[in-house]
This record gives structure tokens, C-alpha cells and sequence, in this order.
């Protein structure tokens, strides 16, 4: 078995039962079926005995077959019943295999860093998750249910053919050694061709994904036509990929068409020879020309079951791509035991290099519970590359980065990232409330809890107002006011259940940035990292929030990363990077008066600030 099935098999043993029941269902439906022509052949070897005997018997001859009429149609109907349960459960189990697939290929894509995701496209991504998964699930339904159904009604007919007349048998397979060739040959070209079908589907996927993401950038720059034109090469790069496909798969049926035409011909030509010779009855002979019909199903089935098994391999190994990635930040085999987090931060000779690009060279400080950090530079300084190692968005040496005295390396991932609030320089907003967007983090422990899919943060009982509702909506509206954002939350056409659009499209930057910021601190975390949180907002509005945050701030650590000294003028310890390194560090008036680049960037500003109020 290769690995991509073995990978496979766990999927299908969790509904065994289902599939068991299932099969016995097909056996039944196709065993009833393959009883009909045999039937047949009773009900003209009794007629024909009949009229044998006494020429005049035809009326009551007739009226015997009445029998095997009824025998016909208690078959067909009980055939019915079967294959109906058979496709229903079956199917069914494929249709809860592919749940599972597709909540263990999101549940994997969460547990893989970010810096993995920068080597992603998105749109190829979405195409796994939804057509790739609806290939795996036609190859875990109905090309298994197929495959079963045709290899017991070749196997079946065939020995029923030998029962009749093992001679005409061996003629009327004949053709059997070239349907194996055409097989082989078609399958392997169909599954080549499928996976260039899939892996252009993903290509063209990631190219609507990103236009309609960007579609402001491409509306300024007036790139429509041009993005017009990208898809149109995309897309019709795959009609011609599927084309060639479709091509092939209907070169298949008529292939296989051909030899079967040929094996029914040499039955009729031999078997009406031995039924003049008498060496066959008339019974016998409808019989087997049934059962040799009976053979073109299976056939042609098999091209259809193993398309489907081709295409939903090649998809099944593009997905395995993705799901044999190990993730690269984890947690330790043997975590550090840690009642809770006070917040105490230390970078100690910290050293860090990106894909081998060195980011940050030597940077140590230390920074204590209910103090400030903060970090200010020229961009590309590593400022948000140091911040971001805190919560292992990117793995940090070890014994390079520490909360509490314990490397971060050992603290749980759990534990570690639901002490600290993040609101990053992008800060992303999902297309819900605004209630439900700064609630997002709150309600991280809910998480996976429901089979209905309901989002945690629109519990019942605030679902038409879209808060999560109780104790938690007043504390929405509390970090909403320490952000700075009730003013305008109070203009928005139905406050803080008004939807955002998606990525939070209807707000403005300054108003997702303080979106985010009221979403971190309802966390209530121990380390606040603010990544140039609010520089999309006004001095005035930003001085207003950092005053209104200072009591915050007593409780709990804080790092703030700005390029603007009066966001960080009042930090117990300010480190300025420039290239990865730490050239000063001090209060505000020690770096003013130290005459260095931090005093260099005050001056500046204080004469752009000069200048604007002029």
C-alpha cells in the first residue's frame, strides 16, 4: 500500500461500520441484479419445454410465465430498495470523511507558523480545502462503491457464463487482455492530466483571491484591465488543461466500447452456432447474451471509477502536501510547569536570522511588571521581528527570549500567547460586529466547542445585536471607550453590532487600529505588545488614548514599537535599532541628551510639528 493511501485508510476505518452496512447492501442490490437474467432463461426453458411437449400448450405455457414475470419484478423492486440504502449510506459515510478532512486540513493550516504562510498562496490554499477535498470525497464514496459493485458483477457474471458454457466464456473474453492495456495506459495519462487540472484550478483560485484583495490598489493604479487579462490567461490555461482531460476521458469510454462490441459479436456469432448445433438452449443463450451485457456495466464503470480514483489521488497527495507539514514552533516535549504569568520580559544576547538574513544581532534589555518598553528605529530596524519572537510567531534561540525567568522555548504555546496582547501593525479585522471583532480574543477558549459551527462570539443571547452578550458586552463597551473608539462607534448605523465588512473594510485605518487595540485589551493580558498601533491616528487622538491607557499600562508590562517619540517619550526604557542592532538606550531626556539618532528623530519631529501648527 503506498503512503498516500495508508495516510488515507484512518478516514475511511472511522465509519468501517457504515461501510461495512454499506457493502452489505451493494452485495445485496448487485446480487439480486445478476439473478434477472437467470430468470430469464428459466422462464424461456420452461416455455419452451412446454411447447415441445404439446404444440397446443401455448395459452397455459404463457400463463406459466406469469411466475417468472413476478419473480422479475419482486427482484427488480428488492434491487431497488438496496441500491438506494447501499448510495445512501455509502455516500453518506464519504460525505462525513470529507467533514473530517476539512476540519483536520484547517485544524493543521492553524498549527503552521506565519513565516510558512509568507511562502503560501492563498488561493491555492482555498482550492485544496474545497476542490481538491470534493475529488477526495468522489474517490472515497462513489469510486469505492463503484469499484465494489463492478468487480463482484464481473466476477459473478463470469462464473455464470461458465456454468452455462465454459467454450463460448473463454471466446467472449477474448478481448479482456487488450481492455487491460487500455486501462493502464488511459489511467495513468488521466492521472497526470488530472493533477495539472488541479494545480491550474489552484493557480487561477490564487488569482481572484488576490485581485479581489487588492481591488483598491488595482482600482488606483487602474490595473482592471490588466487583472482582467491575468485571469483570462489563467483561466484559459485551464480550459485547455481540462480540455485535454475531457479529451482523454472521452477517448476512454468509446476505447473500451470497442472491445466490448467486439466480445458481444463473437457471442452471437458463436453461440447461435450452438444453439442450432444443440448445444445450447434458447434459455441458456439469452442467459449468457445477458450476462455478457451485464460485462459492458463493469467496463465502462471502470473507466468512470478510475477516473474519479485518479483524480481523487492526485488531489489527495497535493492535500498530503500540505498535511506532512510538520509545524516548526510547538510545544516542548517537556513544558515548563507555570501557575501564571506576571509579565517580566528579557531578551538576553538575542540573536535572530530570517530565512539566513540576519534581522537582529546582540539585543538584550529587561523589562519588569507595570513597566514600559519601548523600541523605536529607522523601518527594517527589526523592531516588529523582536516582538513578534515574544509570543513564538517566530521561534526565537533558545535561551535568547524569557517571561517570568523561564525561556519561552519551555512555557506552554497555550499559556504563553493568552498572557500577552498583540495588536500588530496590520491589524486584521473578520467580516463580523464590531462587538464580535474586539470580543474575538476573549472568547479564544471556546474554541472547537461547537458541532453547529456557530461562531463563539455571537452567543445567543446577544445574537441580534451582535454582542456576545451578559457581563462581556459591558466590557466590549468599556475597552471600546479606553480605545478611543466609542465616539465613533457611536455614529456607525447600529453601533457595536454594525458589521465591518470584510478584513474591516468599512472603517477606517485609525478606527481598525483602535479596533484592535480594544480586542487586545479585553484579554486582560500581562505583556501588552503594541506594533505601531496607532499610527494611523492623530497625535491628539493617539495622546488621548495613551493617556487614557497609563492606568492600563500600571497593571500589566508594555512594549510600544512607534516611530514617533512622543508615543514613546514616557517608557521606563527606550532601545533604538538601527539594522538589527541596539546603538542607544535610556529614558527620553538621557537619549535627548546624549546627542545620538534618537535625539536626531526628536528634533526632526518637533520641527515637523512646528511647521504643521504654522
Amino acid at each position: 500500500m503506498s503512503s498516500a493511501a495508508s495516510a488515507f485508510l484512518p478516514y475511511l476505518l472511522r465509519y468501517r461500520r457504515r461501510f461495512a452496512v454499506g457493502a452489505i447492501f451493494l452485495v445485496g442490490a448487485t446480487s439480486l441484479q445478476l439473478l434477472s437474467p437467470w430468470v430469464v432463461k428459466l422462464g424461456i426453458d420452461h416455455l419452451d419445454t412446454q411447447l415441445a411437449q404439446d404444440a397446443a400448450a401455448g395459452p397455459d405455457a404463457f400463463a406459466g410465465l406469469v411466475t417468472y414475470a413476478a419473480m422479475l419484478v419482486g427482484l427488480a423492486a428488492a434491487a431497488g430498495v438496496c441500491r438506494f440504502l447501499m448510495r445512501r449510506i455509502i455516500i453518506g459515510a464519504s460525505r462525513d470523511v470529507e467533514f473530517d478532512l476539512r476540519n483536520d486540513f484547517f485544524r493543521h493550516l492553524q498549527r503552521l507558523p506565519p513565516a510558512w504562510f509568507h511562502a503560501q498562496r492563498t488561493g491555492d490554499l482555498m482550492s485544496r480545502a474545497t476542490n481538491d477535498l470534493s475529488a477526495v470525497r468522489m474517490m472515497a464514496g462513489p469510486a469505492i462503491m463503484y469499484s465494489a459493485t463492478t468487480s463482484i458483477t464481473f466476477v459473478v457474471a463470469v462464473l455464470l457464463m461458465v456454468s452455462i458454457s465454459p467454450a463460448l466464456t473463454l471466446i467472449a473474453l477474448l478481448p479482456l487482455p487488450f481492455v487491460s492495456v487500455v486501462v493502464k495506459w488511459f489511467g495513468s495519462a488521466i492521472y497526470r492530466r488530472s493533477e495539472a487540472v488541479q494545480e491550474q484550478l489552484a493557480r487561477m483560485s490564487a488569482v481572484v483571491q488576490e485581485a479581489l484583495a487588492g481591488v483598491r490598489v488595482v482600482r488606483a493604479y487602474r490595473r482592471e484591465g490588466v487583472e482582467v487579462e491575468r485571469f483570462r490567461g489563467a483561466n484559459r490555461e485551464y480550459l485547455e488543461r481540462s480540455r485535454r482531460l475531457v479529451e482523454l476521458q472521452g477517448a476512454f469510454h468509446p476505447s473500451l466500447g470497442l472491445f466490448l462490441g467486439v466480445s458481444g459479436l463473437l457471442v452471437l456469432w458463436f453461440g447461435g452456432r450452438y444453439v442450432v448445433e444443440g448445444r445450447m438452449t434458447l434459455g441458456d443463450f439469452v442467459a449468457f447474451s445477458g450476462y455478457t451485457m451485464m460485462l459492458a456495466w463493469p467496463m465502462i464503470a471502470f473507466g468512470w471509477v478510475t477516473n474519479m480514483l485518479q483524480r481523487g489521488m492526485a488531489a489527495w497527495r497535493r492535500m498530503l502536501d500540505i498535511l506532512e507539514v510538520e509545524p516548526a514552533i510547538r510545544d516542548a516535549k517537556r513544558p515548563a510547569s507555570v501557575d501564571s504569568i506576571r509579565g517580566a520580559v528579557e531578551f538576553r544576547d538575542l540573536t535572530f536570522a530570517y530565512n539566513g538574513q540576519p534581522v537582529l544581532s546582540n539585543v538584550s534589555a529587561r523589562v519588569e511588571p507595570g513597566q514600559v518598553l519601548a523600541l523605536i528605529g529607522p523601518t527594517g530596524s527589526g523592531k516588529s521581528t523582536l516582538v513578534e519572537l515574544l509570543p513564538r510567531l517566530f521561534d526565537p534561540p533558545g535561551g535568547s527570549v524569557f517571561v517570568d525567568g523561564v525561556d519561552v522555548r519551555d512555557l506552554p504555546l497555550d499559556q504563553l500567547r493568552g498572557a500577552i496582547g498583540y495588536v500588530p501593525q496590520e491589524p486584521l479585522l473578520f467580516s463580523e460586529t464590531v462587538a464580535g471583532n474586539v470580543a474575538f480574543g476573549a472568547l479564544a477558549d471556546l474554541e472547537g466547542d461547537d458541532d453547529d459551527g456557530a461562531l463563539p462570539y455571537t452567543l445567543a443571547a446577544g445574537r441580534q445585536a451582535g454582542l456576545p452578550g451578559g457581563a462581556l458586552a459591558d466590557d466590549v463597551a468599556g475597552v471600546v471607550a479606553l480605545a478611543q473608539l466609542d465616539t465613533d462607534v457611536a455614529g456607525f448605523p447600529q453601533g457595536l453590532a454594525t458589521e465591518v465588512g470584510e478584513r474591516g473594510i468599512t472603517l477606517s485605518g485609525g478606527q481598525k487600529q483602535r479596533a484592535a487595540l480594544a480586542r487586545a485589551l479585553l484579554t486582560d493580558p500581562r505583556i501588552l505588545i503594541l506594533d505601531d498601533a496607532l499610527s494611523a491616528v492623530d497625535t491628539h487622538t493617539e495622546e488621548a488614548i495613551l493617556s487614557r491607557l497609563r492606568g492600563v499600562m500600571r497593571e500589566r508590562t508594555t512594549i510600544l514599537v512607534s516611530h514617533r517619540i512622543s508615543t514613546v517619550r514616557d517608557a521606563d526604557l527606550i532601545l533604538v535599532l538601527e539594522e538589527g542592532r541596539v546603538v542607544e538606550r535610556g529614558t527620553h531626556d538621557e537619549l535627548v541628551g546624549a546627542g545620538g539618532l534618537y535625539a536626531g528623530l526628536h528634533h526632526k519631529q518637533l520641527l515637523e510639528a512646528a511647521l504643521a501648527e504654522s
